[in-house]
């Protein structure tokens, strides 16, 4: 694959207006997916065909899909529509055009579904009629159970889960608009809702990495082709994939939102941006008041000093992250890279080619040398998080880096020298997973070598509420609204709550009450009822002592803790005692901040 591609998509077809007579199949939507290169360097758009329109492929930049690529001739092949027929002509290309893998000689005629192949390029036809789809579009509830769903059935299966957010600038009357034109591309199995005003959350099941950023820039292309008449402008999206960016909803949805905010500030190509692998952290995000978290930041600003590897430990979501990125911003390397990698979120294969690089041909895929995390992390530092669940064959490998600070690529067998400091983190106990064999012992006193402790949210609530009015400052921000307040009992509920997802946690919560909230009201207010279910969001009477929904939530959660505690924590046999599914008591332990015990 060249180094760049150049992808143009020509205003005259996207508009189509003049020129070409109205028949009976003008209320037909013809269109060509176009795609080509092979995992992270995948690439796709939709190209409308209007009647009379040629639409030209090649590696020139006055063709309407201009592709730069060896296998690519100048102008490669044409397609044009007459009506109802299309039809696919080769122009005299090196390597010639096929349609479902035949060669073609001449004016050859297309139909929905069939394949035009032209070096790595693929085109695919396909055509909708005038009468439009129906979308039903869920709410944000709707989305966090979807989400959840999905993400235990990936769980069970092994199966990928794409989310793609989209901010949509335009009128408020243009939602319609926005919904048929998503109706016009989403599988059966997708989902849309609306996160807010101007945005919407496409859950794509089944759908891996380069499957999602493709229906990114074929939704994006899909919804400027139609803007012109409805007044849409510009559409940005971000994507996030379990579970290479993130295995929990709440992680997930953050990934998303922050590949959708650097879209918008400009770091995405063409609007769109993935959920990002470089964690440059920001100092904005670190909100200290807690004594407990502020001697935790004052041991990582006096080790970031020293080159010493440092592990960080805590509960999921706690911000064991922020902390690395404090130890590195305050150390000699902050004007280096600081590079994040999720070691539970990969294959065994694929986190030694993350972390190590690899070399042409290695394994099937591997068209090119890729230069993996230590290199490109070079004087700066790599955080490695959950480094506790490391394949054993990659432990092995880990500790031989951390010992020579050298790494030899897959499939190569020349050393590289690395410059990187590094630091991990982890939730689980690694002296009992060294115990049971699970971890290395070597492995553990090397990256232990200076261990820190970030405590769980419950136990820094002064943090709680300085916290949500820095979330709600940021996302009200993003939405262009001013930043609400709190009344009391919604800060009453925030701090009673016990956060078993902790910042992560608490992030999410806020987030989602900010876009249910009335923000652009004179005096814009977080309430109780903006906030999610587990907290008494819903109604006030929720968490009325006296209310009939409070009574019935007490029994509720005294019921799923007694099932618990018959089986010993064990979750699947207390679903069973309660006569309910295993992701619904997870629900309801989530609901009522029931924490699993461990070793169960």
């Amino acid at each position: 694959m060249a180094r760049r591609d150049r992808t143009t998509a020509a205003a005259a077809i996207v508009e189509g207006r003049g020129g070409a007579a109205r028949d009976e199949h003008a209320d037909d939507s013809a269109f060509l997916v176009v795609s080509w290169g092979n995992g992270p360097e995948s690439r796709g758009l939709v190209v409308p065909l209007v009647a009379g329109r040629e639409v030209t492929i090649g590696r020139q930049a006055e063709n309407t899909v201009s592709i730069e690529h060896a296998q690519v001739s100048r102008r490669h092949a044409a397609v044009i529509r007459h009506g109802s027929e299309i039809t696919v002509r080769d122009l005299d290309s090196r390597n010639g055009t096929r349609v479902n893998g035949s060669p073609i000689e001449g004016p050859t005629r297309v139909s929905a579904g069939d394949e035009i192949t032209l070096g790595p390029v693929t085109a695919v036809v396909g055509v909708s009629s005038g009468l439009r789809a129906r979308l039903s579009v869920g709410s944000l509830l709707d989305l966090e159970e979807r989400l959840e769903s999905e993400l235990d059935r990936s769980a069970r299966y092994r199966r990928p889960v794409g989310l793609v957010m989209l901010h949509i600038d335009g009128p408020a009357d243009a939602a319609d608009a926005v919904v048929d034109a998503l109706a016009q591309r989403m599988r059966r199995m997708d989902f849309v809702a609306q996160y807010g005003a101007a945005e919407y959350a496409v859950l794509l099941p089944e759908a891996d990495r380069a499957a999602t950023e493709a229906t990114a820039h074929r939704l994006a292309a899909e919804l400027r082709a139609t803007g012109h008449a409805e007044g849409i402008g510009t559409v940005y999206a971000g994507l996030a994939v379990c579970p290479h960016d993130a295995t929990r909803a709440g992680a997930l949805m953050s990934r998303a939102r922050t590949a959708l905010r650097r879209a918008r500030a400009g770091a995405g190509e063409r609007g769109i941006s993935r959920a990002p692998t470089e964690s440059g952290p920001e100092s904005a995000a670190v909100v200290v008041v807690d004594p407990l978290m502020k001697r935790v930041m004052e041991m990582a600003r006096k080790v970031a000093e020293t080159p010493i590897t440092v592990l960080v430990l805590g509960e999921t979501g706690c911000g064991k992250e922020i902390v690395a990125g404090e130890i590195h911003r305050q150390s000699p390397r902050a004007e280096r890279p600081f590079l994040a990698l999720n070691c539970s979120a990969l294959s065994e294969t694929l986190l030694e080619s993350e972390l190590f690089g690899h070399e042409r041909g290695a394994f099937t895929g591997a068209d090119r040398r890729k230069i993996g995390y230590f290199e490109a992390a070079s004087g700066g530092t790599i955080f490695l998080d959950e480094v506790g669940e490391l394949p054993q064959g990659v432990q092995a490998k880990l500790l031989r880096v951390l010992e020579q600070r050298t790494i030899t690529r897959v499939g190569g067998t020349q050393p590289v020298t690395i410059d990187a400091r590094v630091v991990c983190a982890t939730n689980r106990d690694l002296e009992a997973e060294v115990e049971r064999g699970r971890f290395r012992e070597d492995l553990y006193f090397r990256i232990g070598a200076f261990t820190l402790v970030v405590p769980p949210l419950r136990d820094r609530r002064s943090e709680i509420l300085p916290l949500a009015e820095h979330f709600a400052r940021q996302f009200s921000g993003e939405l262009g609204a001013d930043a609400p307040g709190f009344t009391a009992a919604a800060r009453a509920a925030l701090e009673r709550h016990d956060w078993p997802g902790n910042v992560r946690e608490l992030r999410n919560a806020i987030e989602r009450a900010v876009v249910l909230a009335p923000t652009r009201s004179p005096e814009p207010l977080i309430d109780v009822e903006h906030l999610p279910e587990r907290l008494g969001g819903g109604t006030p009477e929720a968490v009325a002592d006296g209310g009939i929904r409070g009574r019935v939530a007490r029994l509720e959660k005294t019921e799923v803790a007694a099932a618990l505690g018959a089986e010993d924590g064990n979750q699947t046999r207390a679903a069973a005692r309660l006569g309910i599914s295993r992701f619904a008591l997870i629900r309801l332990m989530q609901k009522y901040g029931l924490r699993k015990k461990r070793g169960s």
